[in-house]
């Protein structure tokens, strides 16, 4: 199993922390041991100080694929979820002035909670779903897939191009605007479609 997320596929965000709106997807990879399931809590990192959320629609890959057609992407994925991609952003941004791999600031340990799966089918239109977290009970981020940059099937057709899809991998898709660091004691909860799926504290 393996986590390929994509950067900077709102535009509003890619906005917020003065980075180009991008012309093809945006590739990075979390290791397994980034996982943090079941609601459990996320030990802030004692190398950074400024961890920020970032809450996104996460896909489920249901079956093996490589150099796989937009037009038949949406077969590969049956469930998605919410992820948060924890990021170290004074890490990211001394990497990225160096022109180095974001891996330390995106990929340590407990840095991709995610929660339960959702059959798609049971979502009407998955180009107007709306995601929000709140933390300690504000409103941090709201957003909805209406305003991806690339679609899911033209992530599933570009990823697959260079990485062979499995069954269980899981796909991040991107943050909405509003991302911000977390604290030591802060209660984060993210809702799809209103429904709490995410709810966890900083330790």
């Amino acid at each position: 199993m393996k986590i390929i997320a994509i950067g900077r596929n709102y535009a509003e965000h890619a906005k917020e922390l003065n980075n180009p709106i991008p012309t093809t997807p945006v590739i990075f990879m979390k290791p397994d041991t980034a996982l943090l399931k079941d609601n459990k809590p996320f030990y802030h990192p004692d190398f950074s100080q400024d961890v920020h959320h970032e809450i996104e629609l996460v896909l489920k890959i249901r079956k093996e694929g490589k150099h796989i057609s937009e037009k038949f992407a949406a077969d590969y994925f049956d469930e998605v979820g919410l992820g948060i991609d924890f990021t170290a952003r004074d890490i990211q941004s001394r990497h990225k002035e160096k022109g180095l791999p974001w891996e330390l600031a995106k990929g340590f340990d407990g840095s991709a909670p995610i929660s339960n799966f959702l059959p798609k089918s049971q979502f009407a239109d998955l180009y107007n779903l709306n995601l929000k977290l709140d933390v300690n009970g504000q409103t941090r981020q709201d957003g909805n897939t209406k305003d991806l940059l690339f679609s899911f099937e033209r992530i599933l057709a570009f990823v697959s191009q260079y990485i062979t899809l499995k069954k269980g991998d899981l796909i991040f898709t991107g943050t909405p605007e509003g991302v911000a660091a977390v604290q030591t004691g802060d209660h984060l909860e993210g809702y799809l479609e209103g429904q709490k799926l995410l709810d966890f504290y900083v330790k």
